[in-house]
């Protein structure tokens, strides 16, 4: 298997491919991703084809066993690595825990046969390859998570309510059900009066069916069985409302599903790991979620 071993921040990193093999889902067309670094030195990448998962372990000598796959946002047209990715790997592993970001495939009919269904896919091979290499990396397989951003937390959300429906080859019969979910100001419900109109069309087309558009609200997807569950969002949020946060964790709370979610009254969108509006930081409620948790110590 191909990798790429690189340092920021002082963070060991590796990026290996997410599929050893074969992409499935995908057409056989030519890659044109794009990288772009913003003023801020934030990058983003855009027209993901070739999907990838980059390993930040934590030193040894703090390592829980925990791990968390990181899903960033971008609206399912590019891929926030920076404020959403990287920054948030280099948090996990300030607790403790092992990270691993998830450039996720964007749904297109260009080069999928099937695009609804694509960073589904991504998102469940980046859990069954972290459970797969667990003990490689220090891992306990009943310890992993999975933490979303924006349209990356639509995606987290996916994977922590459809994990019963098996959309990649696991033949290894592994569990695709993350064992804890964290969303930060998330893309939860598709229909007209909450959604993100970029979110919804590009993953599933301008037109899309009642159906379809119900099948992928996922706060009208949770069961007893959607694992515990960490929300944080702003109320002027003008990108996702609130009320997805708030309809997500109403649906937590009927089926019982133990759920925390903390709501601040500023701090906009796409903020990261630092909401510049208040002291408050959302990893200390966090990090403190987890330790009630046992998944760090």
């Amino acid at each position: 298997m191909a990798l790429i071993a690189s340092s920021v921040s002082g963070f060991a990193q590796t990026v290996i491919p997410l599929y050893p093999a074969k992409i499935p889902n995908s057409k056989n067309v030519q890659d044109r991703e794009v990288k772009a670094t913003d003023a801020r030195g934030f990058i983003r990448y855009e027209r993901v084809s070739k999907p990838t998962l980059e390993v930040f372990l934590p030193p040894k000598e703090t390592a829980n066993g925990t791990a968390v796959v990181i899903i960033p946002g971008g609206g399912y047209r590019f891929v926030s690595y920076t404020n959403e990715g990287t920054d948030i790997a280099q948090a996990f592993n300030k607790m403790g825990v092992a990270a691993f970001i998830l450039k996720y495939r964007l749904p297109s009919d260009e080069t999928m046969e099937k695009k609804e269904i694509g960073p589904l896919q991504d998102a469940q091979q980046a859990i069954k390859t972290v459970r797969l290499r667990a003990k490689e990396w220090n891992i306990d397989t009943n310890k992993v998570g999975i933490i979303g951003f924006s349209a990356g937390g639509h995606l987290a959300s996916t994977a922590a309510t459809h994990f019963k429906k098996t959309v990649i080859e696991n033949p290894e019969k592994v569990s695709l059900r993350p064992d804890f979910v964290i969303l930060g100001y998330p893309v939860i419900n598709l229909s007209d009066s909450l959604m993100h109109q970029g979110s919804r069309d590009n993953l599933l087309g301008a037109n899309a069916a009642a159906e379809k558009i119900q099948a992928y609200s996922n706060d009208l997807q949770v069961s007893v069985n959607t694992p515990p569950t960490f929300l944080f969002h702003s109320a002027d949020d003008k990108t996702v409302k609130i009320g997805n946060s708030i309809r997500f964790y109403e649906a937590l709370v009927k089926h019982k599903v133990p759920s925390e979610m903390h709501l601040y009254p500023k701090g906009g969108h796409g903020y990261g790991v630092n909401n510049k509006t208040t002291p408050d930081l959302w990893t200390d409620r966090l990090c403190n979620w987890m330790k009630s948790n046992n998944w760090v110590k």
